[in-house]
């Protein structure tokens, strides 16, 4: 299935002060209540842009994208949505963009959410889940600790959250996997970059729908990244039924 991207929207960080804070709290609150519904989905800004030039039954995707922070969530987005890599590190407190994506000849509307890593935002981070139809699992393969808290932190949050909502694993950060000061600052801690073996092994044992990973810098494997979750959802594993996360 051919998969290439369309025009694209994008909502990039800034600088977040108390007070901004607090109204991002309140819109996510209410972006929460929007998605509970599918045409609410569908309605809302991300969904669709006053330039969209498809119509609006356009069917919508919505990706949420979870992991610690610095593992390079953000760049991750930005890269794939802009086609450039952010020259500084800005934590997100909640953040959203939009794909045009053209499958079979159809465009597809790709939400992709962006969320906190840090635990200051534990409460704030699920407000995003509602109608995910596939959440990214990220964890950064030079970052060991961040690959140890998909299993014991992010797989549970979203399987009590989504227990139905399939999870795509992925490997951020592989340009630095042979990055020497990388890999000697790791051994002097008695640690060693994550593998493409120990990430599939781990999909497996979490009941992933698949493992992949990429480099938001260099670009590699990136867009096969997108690809596969867009797969998920259209065209999802047999044994394997779609659906979206719903929290009562």
């Amino acid at each position: 299935m051919a998969i290439k991207n369309g025009s694209v929207q994008t909502n990039l960080d800034k600088p977040v002060s108390e007070d901004a804070l607090n109204m991002m709290l309140f819109a996510a609150r209410s972006l929460a209540e929007a998605l509970l519904t599918d045409a609410a989905f569908e309605a809302t800004a991300m969904g669709k842009t006053s330039v969209d030039p498809f119509p609006m039954q356009m069917q919508t995707i919505k990706c949420v994208v979870v992991g610690d922070g610095a593992v390079g969530k953000t760049c991750l987005l930005i890269s794939y949505t802009t086609n450039k890599f952010p020259s500084e590190y800005v934590p997100t407190v909640f953040d959203n963009y939009a794909v045009t994506v053209m499958i079979g000849g159809e465009p597809h509307s790709l939400g992709l959410f962006d969320t906190a890593g840090q635990e200051d935002y534990d409460r704030l981070r699920p407000l995003s889940y509602p109608q995910t139809d596939v959440f990214l699992v990220c964890f950064s393969v030079v970052t060991p600790a961040s690959f140890e808290n998909v299993k014991e932190k992010w797989v549970p949050e979203i399987t009590h959250h989504c227990p139905k909502s399939p999870i795509l694993l992925v490997g951020t950060q592989v340009d630095l996997r042979n990055d020497m000061q990388v890999v000697e600052k790791l051994a002097k801690n008695k640690q060693r970059p994550i593998t493409t073996e120990m990430g599939e092994k781990l999909a497996k044992e979490l009941k992933a729908v698949k493992y992949v990973e990429c480099s938001a810098l260099t670009q590699k494997g990136l867009k096969n990244v997108f690809d596969e979750a867009i797969l998920v959802v259209l065209d999802p594993p047999r044994n394997k039924r779609k659906k979206k996360c719903a929290i009562l």
